[in-house]
């Protein structure tokens, strides 16, 4: 393993082990603030963070034939921190027919990336552009709610 994979997987362990902890307390203030939406949002959001950091961690990691699967769970897992993200806005600040809407086609959009992860690479490169940027700019669909819902301080 050469220098720049033994930086990329310390500083990505490094991220795994905040991930870890920084899900644990918005688990702890979610439950404390006593609304089960906060506390699935955030475990979603912190599930997905944590896995993206740890499978990245081992792909920097290893060697061989295991690095291949690998590097597919980091991609499978890039999917789902974005969907993981989008998870608290959908289900906790706009929760109704917008939220769940919003939920639902990121989460469907992050399952049509996963699998086409697994096709062979010969242009399912331009399809993962797609879906990525359709993913990120999925919330212009709900913005007007959005930022009804999170008012200026939201936005500060």
């Amino acid at each position: 393993m050469y220098y720049g994979e033994k930086f990329n997987a310390l500083t990505h362990l490094v991220g795994a082990v905040l991930a870890l902890a920084g899900t644990v307390v918005l688990i702890v203030l979610a439950a404390l603030d006593g609304d089960p939406w906060k506390v699935v949002s955030v475990s979603i959001y912190g599930t997905t963070l944590t896995l993206l950091y740890s499978f990245s961690t081992l792909y920097h990691s290893l060697r061989g034939r295991g690095k291949n699967i690998l590097r597919k769970l980091d991609h499978h897992s890039i999917y789902l921190l974005i969907a993981g993200s989008y998870t608290p806005f959908c289900l906790v600040t706009l929760r109704g027919p917008w939220g769940w809407s919003l939920f639902g086609v990121v989460w469907g959009l992050a399952a049509l990336g996963s699998l086409q992860e697994l096709r062979p690479k010969s242009g399912a490169r331009i399809l993962s552009v797609v879906i990525y940027v359709a993913m990120g700019w999925a919330a212009l669909v709900a913005l007007v709610p959005l930022v009804h819902a999170l008012g200026p301080a939201g936005f500060a």
